[in-house]
């Protein structure tokens, strides 16, 4: 029975001395240190019995893994897995943000605002505030937070956009179908990530055709689309869904749409986006930044009609996101770009730029917290939390 401990070269006196105060100097033994080399050597008496890189041993213990993933899946993507594994000059995520971001002065007021009228000042208090309340209501502009059986983003979805001023209303699609709600009575809508229809395959088309084949959704979802006033983001399973509403949506025409990735699998990964110029609304200011986000989807590679098509939509100016590698490229190689897409294509905009679609999840990792990882740094609100208020601006 026994333990390995690492401690930093300047600590090693001081807990050898809490060691020895303890009666464990008998017990222990200085086992080695690091070296520069990037290999594993083991000594005996002075005289070298083990030499070896630790890529070499590493692709020795991932040997197993490998191979299954070879049969089990895309084989392509298996031995790129491998290979990025195995890469020494990998850097790992290493974050570049562009743009200041933080709760906007709007949100500030609201906030401030609500605090008044919490104070326990006694029920005439009360009265006096009540019109404070009302005004601040109608500061809040309605956004949809739209889902469909099986759906399971939209709670992250409203709470991005309550937090950037916006007042998040749950509208499921059965309200839209039935006549229930209006999308007239909201300036944003938000189509959100999860499983629609249990996940099955084409879940985000099927998803599509409930609106394209009924009469009183198609002319819903079209006249909102039309609307100058209005924006739209679709992220994962809603980013499937709208892009088979393209359309009916202005400026989408060089859309792809969204099939099962080139690994073959589902795709939960935390991986490196970077915004390009676009007209996008909600990435307005954010070009050239680099920010690690969430993935959690079957169907994300982005397919077209043709080579000729996907490079068109590339080069058009309309790409707002693209999966990149640690050296901040476009990638389409495994599994920096978990399901393969062409050019590393991830989020796309309209002409118009009011309407955005993306793979990634900006909605769950609005806040720090709910990174794997991010710089010690980096306070309460993620960069992504950057589209949110950007809409919110743009609503005025």
């Amino acid at each position: 029975l026994g333990a390995v401990i690492q401690v930093r070269e300047s600590d090693f006196d001081d807990v050898w001395l809490a060691l020895r105060q303890h009666g464990l100097k008998v017990c222990v033994s200085r086992l080695g240190k690091l070296n520069p080399h990037h290999a594993l050597r083991v000594t005996q008496s002075g005289k070298e019995i083990f030499n070896e890189k630790l890529s070499t041993l590493r692709a020795l213990w991932s040997d197993v893994t490998a191979r299954i993933a070879t049969l089990r899946d895309n084989p392509q993507c298996a031995e790129q897995e491998m290979q990025h594994r195995l890469d020494l000059s990998d850097p790992g995520i290493t974050p570049v943000i562009t743009f200041d971001y933080g709760a906007s002065a709007s949100v500030d007021v609201a906030c401030d605002m609500w605090h008044v009228t919490s104070q326990s000042e006694g029920a005439s208090s009360v009265t006096r505030h009540s019109s404070l309340v009302t005004r601040h209501i109608k500061l809040r502009p309605a956004v949809a937070i739209l889902r469909e059986q099986g759906v399971n983003s939209q709670i992250e979805m409203g709470h991005a956009f309550d937090r950037a001023g916006f007042r998040a209303v749950d509208v499921h699609m059965t309200d839209i179908l039935s006549g229930r709600v209006s999308l007239k009575d909201f300036r944003g809508l938000a189509a959100c990530g999860g499983f629609s229809y249990g996940d099955v395959l084409g879940a985000g088309e099927g998803w599509a055709k409930s609106i394209l084949f009924n009469e009183r959704a198609r002319a819903e979802f079209a006249e909102f689309f039309a609307r100058e006033d209005a924006f739209s983001l679709g992220v994962c399973n809603g980013c499937q869904m709208m892009s088979n509403l393209k359309s009916i949506i202005p400026g989408a025409d060089l859309w792809p749409r969204f099939v099962q990735n080139q690994s073959e699998r589902y795709e939960g990964r935390f991986v490196s986006v970077k915004v390009e110029k676009s007209p996008s609304i909600l990435f307005a200011g954010m070009e050239g930044s680099v920010i690690p986000n969430v993935t959690a989807h079957g169907e994300g590679y982005a397919e077209f009609a043709s080579a000729a098509a996907a490079q068109a939509c590339s080069e058009s100016g309309l790409v707002s996101g693209r999966f990149v590698d640690n050296h901040h490229q476009p990638t389409e190689k495994y599994p920096l770009n978990p399901n393969g897409s062409p050019f590393g294509l991830t989020a796309l905009t309209t002409t118009t730029g009011r309407a955005t679609i993306m793979m990634p999840h900006p909605e769950r990792v609005h806040r720090t917290v709910t990174m794997s990882w991010h710089p010690a740094d980096w306070g309460e609100d993620s960069p992504w939390m950057k589209i949110f208020y950007n809409a919110r601006e743009w609503v005025g």
